[in-house]
């Protein structure tokens, strides 16, 4: 099979295009023929530094979500579900490949009308998303802040945010960025390399009740001091390269409570199936923003840390 090979630490160039040996489903398993492999930001960084949730060294195929057809199954495995279309997480690699072998419990079976490009970019965004709009359970009429808001989580948590009635204050990079946010419904948008990005949001929203932050670092503490007393922010991403760190005593002091997202493996699957049920009902859109032939990742992952890229970005594994 045709496959992405992480050959070392380091830049994109690392990334390099080649052959692999088939899988083969055991016990319990089956084999997806994959069609899209998900990108995320955490795999740029674990591609370049070796941080992350993963623990494995290379050589090894990077990848950690895919979307395709059950091809194959193994011993003591429901042959009912060949032919079934299907996204699914892997365990941390294997996902830059055109075929991949997973327990028969993981994936996910797409709905019916929901195209399988869409539901791939909802795997792991979608999940996010709808996580952290229901931590933050903003209510009709609450602000709710949103950084990075033309990636990936950001253009899905302005939708489900305005779902909920909130008053959404989209923070992105870049008028094209900012458009893109107004088009998904923002009502106020504001570009956060300009310093005086929160005397704006203080201008045209006043206080806010709830911050999603992706970003971190001083965005991530300018946005906390946004917040009014019985505020939320949640702390979710690091794009700036380090945590907000927003010490409890002073979110105390300020009465906003800080939530930490601990979902148990029952509730992840609760919010990717969510995640695709309102996309297959017309109430969620994913942007897919950049889409890349699979012996291009590393084209994928230059666009990402470039930050010139919108929404979800994806490699095309099959025609």
């Amino acid at each position: 099979m045709r496959a992405v090979w992480l050959t070392e630490f380091g830049a994109p160039s690392v990334l390099v295009a080649g052959d692999a040996p088939d899988p083969v489903p055991g016990p319990g398993q089956v084999m997806i023929d994959v069609a899209y492999a998900n990108i995320t930001f955490v795999e740029t960084q674990f591609r370049a530094t070796g941080a992350g949730p993963f623990t494995v060294r290379p050589p090894l195929i990077p990848g950690n979500g895919v979307g395709g057809v059950i091809t194959a199954v193994g011993p003591d495995t429901d042959p009912g579900l060949v032919g079934r279309r299907v996204v699914s997480s892997l365990n941390g690699t294997g996902g830059y490949a055109s075929r991949v072998v997973v327990d028969a419990t993981a994936p996910f079976e797409v709905p019916e009308g929901l195209p399988l490009d869409e539901a791939v970019a909802l795997l792991a965004d979608g999940r996010t998303a709808t996580m952290l709009i229901h931590l933050a359970a903003p209510t009709a009429g609450e602000r709710v802040l949103v950084e990075a808001a033309a990636g990936g989580v950001g253009t899905l948590a302005v939708q489900l945010a305005k779902a909920a009635g909130a008053r959404v204050v989209a923070a992105a990079g870049g008028e094209n960025k900012l458009a893109v946010a107004r088009s998904l419904g923002a009502d106020v948008t504001v570009d956060y390399r300009d310093p005086s990005w929160p005397d704006r949001v203080r201008a045209e929203a006043g206080g806010l009740d709830v911050v999603l932050d992706g970003v971190g670092g001083t965005i991530g503490r300018a946005a906390f001091e946004l917040l009014a007393p019985g505020g939320r922010m949640l702390s979710y991403g690091l794009a700036s390269g380090e945590w907000a760190s927003i010490p409890p005593e002073l979110a105390a002091e300020r009465e906003v409570t800080l939530l930490s997202p601990r979902p148990t493996p029952q509730e992840l699957r609760g919010y990717v199936e969510s995640a695709l049920a309102e996309a297959a009902a017309g109430r969620l859109r994913p942007l897919i923003g950049q889409r890349f032939p699979l012996d291009r990742a590393a084209d994928a992952h230059a666009a990402i840390e470039s930050r010139a890229t919108v929404g979800k970005t994806l490699l095309e594994v099959r025609p």
